[in-house]
This record gives structure tokens, C-alpha cells and sequence, in this order.
């Protein structure tokens, strides 16, 4: 099995928590209705469609999480994502989200 070149320690305890298996339910927009609504992809599997291997990473369940907080978290606030569902579900969530009431106007001064 192909692991990362860095992050090790905390790239392993995820994938071994996932069963080596995405973990989006859902979030990506895709109910994944045909695996019990989850995503069926495998570490080092190969996608039907294109053919390629999957090589899954570990992220923030949250996929808007800034990457300088991400860095920090520990293994147990991670989740096993495939390339495809984590930017799907950055995508979508960054639709749904509203506008930050903290943040200035174009023109506040």
C-alpha cells in the first residue's frame, strides 16, 4: 500500500480509523446511494471511470478549513477523503455559505 512522503503519523492513524475508505457521506453532493451512502472509494483503489488510482488524503471534516488550522489538528479531526468528494464538498459548502458578518464593506473605511 502507497502511503504519503510526509505526515506519516497522522496520515496512517485516519486511514486505519476510515478502513482505508473515503469517508464522505454526502457532503460532495452525491448521495453515494449505492454504498450505503458512502463513498466507496479505496487508498489505492481504481476508479472505473477514468482508470486512475485513488490516493486518499487526510483532511478536515470541514473542507473549509483554512489550510494554516488544518496543519494543527490532530488525527481524531480528520477524515479520509478522496480528491474528487473533498472538492465537491469545499465547492458546494462555499455556495451555501453566507457572507461573514465580521468582514468590512468594499468601501468601509
Amino acid at each position: 500500500m502507497s502511503e504519503p512522503l510526509a505526515a506519516v503519523g497522522t496520515w496512517r492513524p485516519v486511514m486505519e480509523a476510515a478502513g482505508h475508505r473515503c469517508q464522505c457521506s454526502g457532503q460532495c453532493g452525491n448521495g453515494h446511494a449505492k454504498t450505503d451512502g458512502r463513498c466507496p472509494r479505496e487508498h489505492d483503489g481504481y476508479t472505473s471511470k477514468h482508470g486512475h488510482r485513488v490516493r486518499l488524503m487526510a483532511a478536515p471534516a470541514d473542507p473549509l478549513t483554512p489550510p494554516v488550522k488544518a496543519v494543527t489538528l490532530p488525527p481524531g479531526e480528520l477524515r479520509a477523503w478522496c480528491p474528487e468528494c473533498h472538492t465537491a464538498a469545499a465547492r458546494r459548502a462555499r455556495t451555501t455559505a453566507g457572507p461573514v458578518d465580521d468582514a468590512p464593506g468594499l468601501f468601509d473605511l
